[in-house]
C-alpha cells in the first residue's frame, strides 16, 4: 500500500503545482491584458501599471474570464476606443499563451 499512497501524494503535489502555476499565468496574463488596454487609453508609466494592477484585481471577482474582458471592455468604451470584443478575446487568448509560457519558463 506504501507505494501506492507515495504516488497518489505525487500526484495531488502535481496538482497542486499545475493549480498554482496556472493562477499565476492568469494573473500575469490580466496584467499583460492591462497594460496592453492602458497604451491603448493613451495611459503609461505609472498610470499604465497601476491600470493594469487594477485589471488584476478584477480578475479576482470571479472565476474565469469574463470579469477581466468586462472591465477591458467598459473602460475601453470609456475612452472612445475602437476595439471588437473578438479583437479584445483574441489578445486576452494571445497573452494568456505568453503568460504561460513565461511562469513555465520562471521568468
Amino acid at each position: 500500500m506504501s507505494q501506492f499512497d507515495d504516488r497518489q501524494r505525487a500526484e495531488e503535489k502535481k496538482y497542486q503545482l499545475d493549480q498554482e502555476l496556472e493562477f499565476k499565468a492568469q494573473a500575469r496574463r490580466a496584467k499583460l491584458t492591462g497594460l496592453w488596454a492602458a497604451g491603448h487609453m493613451g495611459l503609461s508609466g505609472e498610470a499604465a501599471a497601476d491600470y493594469a494592477k487594477s485589471v488584476v484585481v478584477a480578475d479576482l471577482e470571479e472565476a474565469g474570464e469574463e470579469d477581466v474582458f468586462r472591465k477591458i471592455r467598459s473602460d475601453l468604451d470609456m475612452h472612445a476606443v475602437q476595439l471588437s470584443d473578438h479583437q479584445i478575446r483574441a489578445k486576452m487568448e494571445e497573452f494568456l499563451a505568453e503568460a504561460r509560457a513565461q511562469v513555465k519558463a520562471g521568468v
